[in-house]
């Protein structure tokens, strides 16, 4: 099956980011992406047909501007914009929470995407429709104790595809967010070694109590992830817009 496109993915040379970026090349779309770490860029696209990247950061809107003008010169136009650059800032509780890292999470997680999604929605107008995808989290449906920053712009997020949706849905454009949980990864093993290394409890003592709040006991695979985008950016899903989408095991709380 091809599902030729021309896809747009922002941090998307490592992690779930990269799963997207493998989950439209497998279709047959041309894929160019836009990340803040050149080491990275520079590995990935020579690992892969179809594919293209540049060096950039979704804060800077001059950065973004040679981006949209680059993809405008080659494609002429685009069929998807996959939002996913994010950081999760420190864990602290809001008292103690440095004023200067609220700042930092706020532009990358919300100042990034309006600058990308603002760019880049003339191309997609151009190309007769399309869809937007916007990265947000778990934390984005739960409250996120001593995570004050992220879980305030994944839940800002929300605002931000609803209101696109509206906006953009008479241009045949759909947007939607996805919402993962605990995802398979370096990151997640890290997360719990260093909870266990708190707790005095071993590593799978404290996955078991990660997933007790959900109802699938295990972690998201994150070709999953990507196979959800590919979907809703798909032929089937062009009345889908305005929506969140879960990838959580069914989860009941962030922690």
């Amino acid at each position: 099956m091809t599902n030729s496109q021309r896809v747009l993915i922002t941090a998307g040379a490592s992690g779930i980011g990269w799963a997207i970026v493998e989950a439209f090349l497998a279709q047959g779309s041309l894929v160019h992406i836009f990340d803040v770490d050149e080491a990275a860029v520079s590995s990935v696209i020579r690992t892969r047909e179809n594919l293209s990247g540049s060096v950039g950061d979704v804060t800077s809107e001059e950065d973004v501007s040679r981006l949209i003008e680059e993809l405008r010169t080659k494609w002429g136009g685009l069929d998807v914009v996959i939002s996913n650059a994010g950081i999760a800032g420190p864990t602290a509780p809001v008292e103690d929470y440095d004023p200067a890292a609220w700042k930092t999470v706020v532009d990358v997680n919300l100042n990034g995407s309006f600058n990308v999604v603002r760019q880049a929605v003339p191309l997609l107008k151009d190309s007769g429709g399309g869809s937007i995808l916007v990265m947000s989290s778990l934390a984005g449906r739960f409250g996120y104790p001593n995570r004050i920053a992220y879980s305030t712009t994944k839940w800002g997020l929300v605002g931000f595809t609803k209101t696109l949706s509206l906006e953009l849905g008479p241009h045949g454009i759909t947007v939607n967010s996805i919402h993962p949980g605990a995802v398979q990864g370096e990151r997640i093993e890290q997360v719990f070694a260093g909870r266990a290394e708190v707790s005095g409890r071993t590593i799978e003592e404290e996955k078991a109590a990660g997933m007790e709040n959900q109802a699938i006991k295990s972690f998201t695979d994150p070709a999953d992830i990507g196979a959800l985008a590919v979907f809703l950016s798909g032929p089937h899903a062009r009345t889908i817009s305005g929506q969140q989408f879960p990838i959580d095991g069914d989860s009941k709380a962030a922690q």
